[in-house]
C-alpha cells in the first residue's frame, strides 16, 4: 500500500497530514528516509518509523458499530457530569477497542449513530469538505406551512448569522398532536434541525436521525447497536469519498 495510507492506518495521522510528515523527512521506510507519499511498503514486514520511532501498520480489523441513541445519552467518550454516554451502550465484546462517536447527536436527539476506531473515515465523515447526507425525522407543534419548508429548501441564514446549504424538506404525516417532517442536511452546523425550526416558529417535539449516507436506522431498538456488515461498510467508505 501507498507509505501516506501505511502511517493514516497505524493512527499516526489523517493521510492528508502524512503527506506533510513525508515530504518534511520524518518518516523512513527501512532505515532509508523517504520524501515520496505513494512510496509503495509492505506493513508488517517494511520496519515504517515516525521521528525514528518504529509504528505498527500491520492491517488490523477496524470495528464498525452502529447505535440507536436514545434520548438523555450524552455522544462523548466521557462526561463530567456524570450523564449516561453512548460508549456505555457499546456491546462487552468491542468494549476493548478505542471507539469513538463519528458526529454528534444532541443528549435530547435520538436515532443512528456511528461508532468506529478506524480514524481516517471519523476525519472524513466530519470534516467540512465532505458532505455525506444525514436524514432526520422531526417532529414539531402544531401545522408546517409550506412557506416555512421553502426557507429551509432555499438555504436560511440563522439568527447567528451562519448561512445553510439549502435542506431536503418534506411532510411526513400530519395529525392533531403536530406534524412529522423530512429533512436531508449535507453540512454538519452544530444544533442545526432545532436552530432552523426556532427561527421558523416552530416548536420540536422529538428529533430522531433515521440515515447517515447509505446506512438506515431501520428498526434497530433504542440502546441497542450492531456491527455493520462488510458491504455496508464499503458502501459507506465510498459516500465519503474513498477509492479504495
Amino acid at each position: 500500500m501507498r507509505l501516506n495510507k501505511a502511517l493514516a492506518q497505524a493512527g499516526v495521522c489523517s493521510r492528508r497530514a502524512a503527506d506533510e510528515l513525508i515530504f518534511a523527512g520524518r518518516v523512513s521506510v527501512n532505515g532509508e528516509t523517504v520524501l515520496e507519499p505513494g512510496r509503495r511498503v509492505e506493513p508488517g514486514r517494511d520496519a515504517i518509523a515516525f521521528d525514528g520511532r518504529l509504528v505498527d501498520a500491520a492491517p488490523e480489523a477496524h470495528a464498525y458499530l452502529l447505535l440507536h441513541k436514545p434520548v438523555g445519552t450524552v455522544t462523548t467518550v466521557s462526561d463530567p457530569e456524570g450523564r449516561p454516554t453512548v460508549m456505555e451502550l457499546v456491546p462487552d465484546a468491542l468494549r476493548g477497542r478505542r471507539l469513538v462517536p463519528v458526529g454528534r447527536l444532541d443528549v435530547m436527539s435520538e436515532g443512528l449513530l456511528l461508532l468506529t476506531d478506524d480514524g481516517e473515515l471519523v476525519n472524513r465523515m466530519t470534516h467540512p469538505r465532505h458532505h455525506v447526507a444525514k436524514t432526520y425525522v422531526v417532529k414539531v407543534r402544531g401545522a408546517v406551512e409550506d412557506k416555512a419548508l421553502d426557507v429551509m429548501r432555499r438555504g436560511m441564514r440563522l439568527a447567528e448569522g451562519e448561512k445553510l446549504a439549502p435542506v431536503g424538506a418534506r411532510v411526513l404525516r400530519s395529525e392533531a398532536g403536530g406534524t412529522e417532517i423530512e429533512l436531508v442536511l449535507h453540512q454538519g452546523v452544530n444544533r442545526q434541525i432545532r436552530r432552523m425550526c426556532r427561527d421558523l416558529g416552530l416548536t420540536v417535539q422529538w428529533l430522531r436521525r433515521t440515515s447517515v449516507g447509505p446506512l438506515a436506522l431501520g428498526r434497530l431498538a433504542k440502546g441497542a447497536a450492531r456491527e455493520l456488515t462488510a458491504r455496508e461498510v464499503a458502501a459507506l467508505r465510498r459516500a465519503a469519498g474513498f477509492t479504495d
